[in-house]
């Protein structure tokens, strides 16, 4: 087992972490930038190491003072957490090479399933569903107007190397593709310093629901059952489920076979998600692989007692897995409390945290490092906290989760908690009929002005 594992990454996944290196009796390094030295990381961490000014290029996404850290802190172990440099091979790689363990993905694997067109014909390969699409990046335009013919239209174009819903764009008839490939590419280039792009058939009506999976280093994968991930803005997601109400046990079984085929097939070590896109005909189709922890695991941890950064420290170092497939016990929903201002186009909202009051009670979690004071940067993501709550039923859980909220207060900065409630209480969402078009028409409702 590892003496003393470097946390490279920050915020509240950072301090999650820490709490279970420290149960698992794990010593812990938290690296921060300047703009993150009063953060609850660098505070419960055994040690701390800034590695640069606020810029995350600069700090942490810079390999090589991430390593330096490592070094002269004797760390025999790095947790990247996710975003960042979770899913970046030449960070993972660089770590074997210098007899760092990286809890996650290889190099190898990350190459394999990181680029979406290269892990698309993976899936194929191994039997998986597949959206109808190119067969890998598209040349130039001609064979993008080619493949669009041969699929039909509505179709998507997508940025092979993307992520946030960057280089995408939905496609409805020809007369549209020329402009929607230009842009699509312009925007890639310039966020990912790769325009390379794939086309896929436009699944209408879609759910995103992933399956988790966890694989150890003898290339066996077993699953811990679906999250339904539809309730997203511009890509990102807002509110994640589990189960899914949409979800039948024939679907389920069905999606988690596919599951642990895939990851099998690759021999993949660590957890993961495979992602899927489920039709209204419960159809589903591999979407892409995120070789990371991911945002929304807790819900995941609430409903079958287990936990996932456990099993990943314990994967990473040799241990095998039991091999035991999870069915959800419960249910569990969980909302990302981001600074943002749901009233105007939840434009971002930085600055100083005055005043913070937060829920609790019987199946209430509160995952955030964010306190009274606190004052978040603008350099980063605008999630500050995740409330999750869970109960015996669907219903029981949606009533929590508005009692949660409307205790949550956070004053000084405008929050998502008001869009969240006014969710709980959407017709729509309450009989679990919603898709990943759900927020194209959502409005707020204007604020109450207090007496």
């Amino acid at each position: 087992m590892f003496k003393k594992i470097l946390i490279a990454n920050r915020g509240e996944i950072a301090l999650r972490i820490i709490r279970t290196c420290k149960e698992m009796g794990i010593s812990t390094v938290a690296v921060y930038s300047t703009a993150d030295a009063e953060s609850l990381h660098v505070r419960f961490a055994d040690e701390a190491v800034c590695i640069g000014p606020p810029p995350s290029n600069l700090s942490y996404l810079k390999i090589s003072n991430i390593i330096a850290a490592a070094e002269i802190t004797n760390a025999d172990a790095i947790h990247p957490g996710y975003g960042f440099l979770s899913e970046n091979a030449k960070f993972s790689k660089i770590c074997e090479e210098h007899d760092i363990k990286f809890i996650g993905a290889s190099a190898e694997m990350i190459a394999k399933m990181g680029d979406k067109a290269t892990a698309k014909a993976t899936m194929k390969a191994a039997g998986v569903p597949c959206v109808p699409g190119s067969e890998g990046i598209l040349d130039d335009y001609e064979d993008c107007l080619k493949t669009a013919k041969e699929i039909g239209f509505p179709v998507m174009l997508k940025a092979t190397a993307g992520g946030g819903g960057k280089g995408m764009r939905a496609v409805w008839k020809e007369e549209e593709l020329q402009n929607a490939w230009d842009s699509a590419r312009q925007e890639a280039g310039a966020a990912f310093g790769n325009d390379g792009m794939y086309m896929e058939k436009l699944i209408e009506e879609p759910r995103h629901i992933e399956i988790q999976i966890v694989g150890d280093s003898s290339g066996k994968a077993c699953h811990l059952s679906e999250r339904d991930c539809s309730v997203q803005r511009r890509h990102q997601k807002l509110t994640e489920e589990t189960p899914s109400p949409f979800m039948t046990d024939s679907l389920r079984k069905k999606m988690g076979e596919a599951a642990v085929k895939a990851a099998e097939y690759i021999k993949y070590e660590g957890a993961g998600t495979i992602e899927f896109l489920v039709d209204k005909h419960r159809n589903f189709y591999f979407m892409e692989m995120n070789t990371r922890i991911q945002v929304e695991h807790p819900i995941t941890e609430q409903v079958i007692d287990y936990d996932l950064i456990r099993e990943q420290i314990l994967v990473a170092s040799g241990v095998p897995i039991s091999g035991k497939n999870y069915f959800p016990q419960l249910h569990s929903i969980e909302c990302r409390i981001n600074a943002e201002d749901p009233y105007n186009g939840f434009r971002p909202s930085p600055g100083k945290i005055t005043n913070l009051h937060a829920p609790g009670g019987h199946g209430v979690r509160i995952d955030t490092h964010v306190y009274s004071g606190y004052v978040i940067p603008p350099n980063y993501d605008s999630m500050i906290a995740k409330l999750i709550t869970t109960a015996q039923t669907r219903e029981e859980a949606i009533s929590k989760m508005k009692r949660a909220l409307d205790e949550f207060v956070i004053e000084g900065i405008k929050t998502t908690i008001p869009f969240h409630r006014q969710l709980m209480d959407h017709p729509d969402y309450i009989e679990g009929n919603y898709t990943t078009k759900f927020m194209e028409d959502f409005k707020m409702k204007p604020m109450v002005a207090e007496e």
